[in-house]
């Protein structure tokens, strides 16, 4: 951890490999919540397999909280080693000449995600730490569609859930791109991993998007 701290290129690595691994469960989230709008049965099976599964539980689970963790702090501290790397302050500073609005803001995007992270624990991984953990209730494998449907039954917690992910796909635009060049991948294919990643950034979010809307006026 101290080499990752102090190396620039290491912070870097660290935080793309980071985020491919982000990225990952986010695809695998979202083809999970996007049955939720076509089957309740389908649903609910394959979040009662995750929410059981002692390997998802014990080992997995552990893990994607420490790769968010993990994410965000090195993402706070290549900012703040980024801010104090500028030496000479200049009068005028033109950042768009040379980089994306998107790149140079990634520090804000990340932070609306992460409180959406907070928000969408809050809504979901708590609850179901406490009917588990503090309640001991009796496994119900058909609550899980219920409890989702319920979770979008305020217009306003739908719009934030919605304006969350516009900022997630804003995140991704830039985040899960330069990734590859983080790691080292720069060659014959690196145009079409470029692309890939942009499509990605614009379907995931709107994906969840549409299931947003879908449960909501499923009410």
């Amino acid at each position: 951890m101290g080499g990752l701290i102090k190396s620039s290129i290491a912070r870097k690595v660290a935080m793309a490999l980071s985020g491919l691994f982000l990225v990952f469960f986010l695809l695998q989230h979202f083809t999970i919540n996007f049955t939720s709008i076509f089957s309740e049965d389908i649903f609910n099976e394959l979040s009662h397999f995750m929410g059981t599964n002692p390997l998802v539980q014990f080992v997995l689970q552990p893990v994607l909280i420490f790769g968010v963790v993990f994410h965000f702090v090195m993402g706070f501290i290549l900012e703040i080693k980024n801010r104090n790397a500028r030496a000479v302050k200049y009068a005028k500073y033109n950042g768009g000449a040379n980089a994306s609005w998107m790149s140079r803001n990634m520090i804000y995007s990340g932070l609306v995600v992460l409180a959406f992270l907070g928000l969408h624990f809050y809504d979901f991984w708590v609850p179901e730490m406490v009917h588990k953990y503090v309640d001991f209730a009796p496994e119900d494998p058909t609550r899980y569609y219920t409890e989702l449907l319920h979770r979008f039954e305020s217009p306003v917690r739908t719009g934030v859930y919605i304006l969350s992910f516009v900022f997630l796909a804003l995140h991704l635009w830039h985040g899960f791109a330069s990734s590859f060049q983080s790691v080292g991948f720069n060659n014959k294919y690196s145009v079409g991993a470029t692309k890939f990643a942009k499509a990605f950034s614009i379907v995931i979010p709107l994906g969840f998007i549409i299931v947003a809307i879908a449960l909501h006026f499923t009410h």
